[in-house]
């Protein structure tokens, strides 16, 4: 299946209120911002957007509520993995129902070292379930927090059962060995490493893109270099990202979001993550004032 995303995609942080449920209008308005500020497209409710600390109800909630207000959902990827197979399905389901342009399908979590069968079935589970509704299928390579890779014999399995339904994967490895190999596997198969850095090289073809946490910040940066090549414009947002080398990035992000958008609420996160300390806020917005300036000079 071809993707129909490309290019600069945010992995949009989900704002949280007072009593830990999803906060609509902070997540819109910010959803809007970034498709006007840079964006090419979003991918919501992924590891930034917090996902796995809401429920199944929430979750389905926070996607109905970008359709409802408006929100390109063509142009939006929606994470729908999930422990539970039936979670998966049902929300993979409800992401085909409201249109949005892919699921984007982490290996289910708690048990490791699962044979590659069992993760053939779950994923075979999802499709069959979507065969109405034939939503593409993007994987979600994040060893790291999963526990559980797509490794590269495994998507070639997938592409060769369900090539038709899996339009690529959005690879948080880091590994870039990795990405370029799995890049490689199908001229169709979109892969999005999470970070900006690789702007240039997707331009040259080598990749779909990026799906960036940091994206939140510096999407308009982003935007530059993905489609003008402008070098300087990539550098300070790679720069932007290093802030968060070694710190929280998901309680990093929001701290830095309540600071643009001069809006406290949006530095709230679901436990167990923890808010950003003061110290690091306040380092996170010196460093980001400071390549601001320099970018503007």
């Amino acid at each position: 299946m071809t993707s129909k995303l490309s290019g600069v995609i945010a992995a949009i942080a989900t704002a949280v209120d007072e009593l830990n449920e999803p906060d609509i209008a902070r997540s819109v308005a910010l959803a809007e911002y970034l498709l006007a500020n840079g964006c090419d497209g979003l991918n919501v409710l992924g590891t930034t957007g917090e996902a796995t600390s809401f429920s199944l109800t929430q979750r389905q909630r926070v996607m109905s509520a970008y359709k409802g207000a408006g929100i390109p959902v063509d142009r939006l990827m929606v994470g729908t993995g999930a422990a539970a197979l039936s979670d998966a399905i049902a929300l993979t389901q409800h992401a085909a129902d409201l249109g949005f342009a892919g699921a984007l399908l982490i290996p289910p979590f708690y048990y490791k070292n699962v044979p590659d069968d069992g993760i053939v079935d779950y994923a075979a589970a999802i499709i069959e379930a979507t065969s109405d509704r034939p939503i593409p299928i993007y994987l979600y390579h994040f060893p790291l927090m999963s526990g559980v890779p797509w490794h590269p014999a495994l998507i070639r399995r997938l592409l060769k059962a369900h090539g038709n339904r899996i339009a690529g994967l959005k690879d948080s490895s880091g590994d870039m060995a990795y990405a370029r190999e799995v890049a490689a596997m199908a001229p169709d198969f979109a892969v999005f490493p999470s970070t900006e850095a690789v702007l240039l090289e997707a331009r040259d073809g080598g990749f779909a893109g990026c799906i960036s946490a940091t994206a939140n910040l510096n999407a308009d940066l982003c935007a530059r270099a993905w489609r003008s090549g402008d070098r300087l414009a990539l550098d300070t947002a790679v720069a932007i990202r290093r802030l968060f080398d070694g710190k929280p990035l998901v309680s990093g992000v929001k701290a830095l979001l309540a600071y643009i958008h001069a809006d406290p609420a949006w530095s709230r996160t679901l436990p167990p993550l923890a808010p950003f300390s003061a110290q690091d806020r306040a380092t996170a917005i010196a460093g980001y004032d400071n390549l601001r300036a320099r970018r503007v000079a």
